[in-house]
């Protein structure tokens, strides 16, 4: 369990911007979905991985008002973690679900969060 707490604990060395915690994932936000349980934290992070995975592949695979409601649900689960660029990304993405720019840069958001998942699970 020290690991996981050294994970939690660590200080913010990534770059990033504004509005959201510096880094993929605002840890004070999943603390308080989870009362601060820190295995369910990891458990609940792996499937927002995993679900943000499937949603590319819908993204990707769709166009238009198909692909705004399915910008819409990742933008909500991605708030749910506290993926504040991902959510950022999907909103973005809802509004404009045609302009490729903006596909990519959620995939780019919902890679970073996801390899940012896979780190605290080492």
């Amino acid at each position: 369990m020290a690991a996981l707490s050294i994970a939690f604990d660590a200080p913010d060395n990534g770059g990033g911007s504004g509005q959201f915690s510096e880094r993929p994932i605002d840890f004070e936000h999943i603390a308080r979905q989870t009362l601060g349980d820190k295995a369910l934290e990891l458990e609940v992070l792996q499937l927002f991985a995993r679900q943000a995975r499937a949603s590319m592949k819908e993204l990707s695979g769709s166009s238009g008002a198909a692909r705004a409601a399915a910008a819409h649900r990742l933008k909500g689960s991605a708030q749910a973690v506290g993926a504040g660029r991902v959510s950022q990304a999907a909103q973005a993405l809802e509004d404009q679900p045609d302009d490729a720019g903006t596909l990519s840069a959620t995939a780019a958001a919902v890679i970073e969060a996801e390899n940012f998942i896979l780190k605290l699970c080492r």
